[in-house]
């Protein structure tokens, strides 16, 4: 009790001195020590409250956020409190806004009305939105008070995002009900809300969006359907979803790309290199597409990633491919993603004259962790770049340091190499 009686003198001393953080620490302390002397925490818990507010009203943005955790554990008592606020027009509306993301967190069913109101009525679109946040907050007790501000077009929008924050089987049929809403904002937000049931109602529809007018729309489809592979074959995912690779809309051709990367498979693999080669195909999706063949994570990606090597003359995929090669993780395909890289240099590919590209490959070699690439690095020791040597001692050290080691020092003593090579050794071994 003496450890309270102290706590909360000093807590009143804070307040006085207005040092809100201070003020924080103790009513934390305070509202934590409770779990051991709870009778003196709630006869004191009024108290409390009124310290509580002060900082809700004073604080800044931080401390504001704090505060809030501490109004939630002292518990119903500071909901009506926070209605006043929310309620009160002539408040500061930072004020209200952090009033209306705490009273959410209560999920208790007198906060609902005041939230509902503040959605439907209030001008400031920040407000609304932390209004509807705090309804998704409160869960299944929201579902009918926003399913009815689905009905009224000025709070259609966020109702929906309050619905989509809901995990709950019942918010399906509501969203469902504007799927065909006029405004593109709307269909977006209701999709991506129904992406993330497992129910039988939702793949019709994402596969009807995909050739939605509105690309938002489109690109919110194709990325739910991307986390259902395991509907592939019974829909026929694949198929369908390939032609949103030629999407007028880049962001929608970066989701198919990402969704069929999801699907798997040497058709996929296929699909997605006949794009990579195309001359009009942005550099952007063409990166993306490069990622989504090393994700694939069979064969048949990486041969047309050696493909891609060869044929193309862009330094930027180039390096890109280089790159991902050297984050293959697979065990049967770290030795495939070696071999493509132990070629570029045994056949001195054009992306041999560029040292970020040779630094790359050093880099990806020694990730890659392939024994037959020691010597292959080594002999980028004697390279004229002092980078791309700094990147080959580099990868020797993480690819296997100790049999590097003796090879470097065996070479430092045999005079027929080459004074290049002798001179990389000398400075490899000194940086070892």
């Amino acid at each position: 009790m003496n450890n309270i009686n102290q706590l909360l003198a000093q807590a009143q001393a804070a307040h006085d001195a207005a040092d809100w953080s201070l003020l924080i620490q103790y009513l934390q302390r305070l509202t934590l020590e409770g779990n051991s002397q709870q009778s003196e925490i709630v006869k004191n818990r009024e108290y409390l409250l009124k310290l509580a507010l002060s900082i809700l009203e004073m604080g800044d943005f931080q401390q504001r956020w704090d505060i809030a955790k501490v109004l939630t554990r002292l518990g119903n008592i500071a909901i009506p409190p926070l209605i006043e606020i929310i309620e009160d027009e002539d408040a500061e509306e930072e004020w209200r806004w952090y009033a209306a993301r705490t009273l959410g967190e209560f999920q208790h069913p007198d906060a609902l009305a005041p939230l509902v109101e503040l959605l439907k009525s209030h001008e400031n679109e920040e407000l609304k939105a932390m209004a509807a946040a705090g309804l998704g907050q409160m869960g299944s007790l929201a579902i009918a008070p926003l399913s009815k501000l689905l009905a009224q077009e000025d709070t259609r929008v966020l109702a929906v995002r309050s619905l989509s924050h809901i995990r709950q089987t019942e918010t399906i049929t509501p969203l469902l009900s504007v799927i065909d809403d006029p405004e593109a904002t709307i269909r977006t937000a209701a999709i991506e809300a129904l992406s993330s049931f497992h129910d039988d109602r939702v793949p019709p529809v994402l596969l009807r969006a995909i050739d939605d007018v509105a690309a938002t729309v489109r690109r919110a489809a194709i990325l739910g359907l991307g986390f259902r592979p395991d509907l592939r074959k019974s829909l026929d995912l694949v198929t369908r979803l390939q032609p949103r690779l030629y999407d007028l809309n880049l962001e929608v051709c970066c989701a198919a790309v990402l969704a069929l990367s999801r699907m798997g498979g040497d058709e996929v693999s296929q699909h997605l290199y006949q794009v990579l080669m195309l001359p009009s195909t942005p550099k952007a999706l063409q990166l993306e597409i490069i990622r989504a063949l090393s994700w694939l994570g069979i064969p048949s990606s990486l041969q047309y990633l050696q493909q891609a090597l060869n044929q193309s003359s862009s330094e930027t995929l180039w390096l890109e491919i280089v790159t991902v090669l050297g984050r293959i993780q697979q065990p049967y395909l770290t030795t495939l993603a070696s071999e493509i890289l132990l070629d570029i240099l045994q056949t001195l590919h054009p992306a041999t004259k560029i040292a970020q590209i040779k630094c790359a490959i050093a880099l990806s070699l020694g990730y890659l962790g392939k024994m037959q690439s020691v010597e292959p690095l080594i002999s980028l020791l004697a390279d004229a770049n002092a980078l791309v040597r700094l990147h080959a001692v580099a990868a020797l050290k993480n690819l296997a340091p100790e049999v590097a080691h003796q090879q470097l020092q065996q070479i430092a003593n045999n005079s027929t190499v080459t004074p290049d090579l002798r001179q990389g050794v000398a400075l490899a071994l000194a940086e070892w």
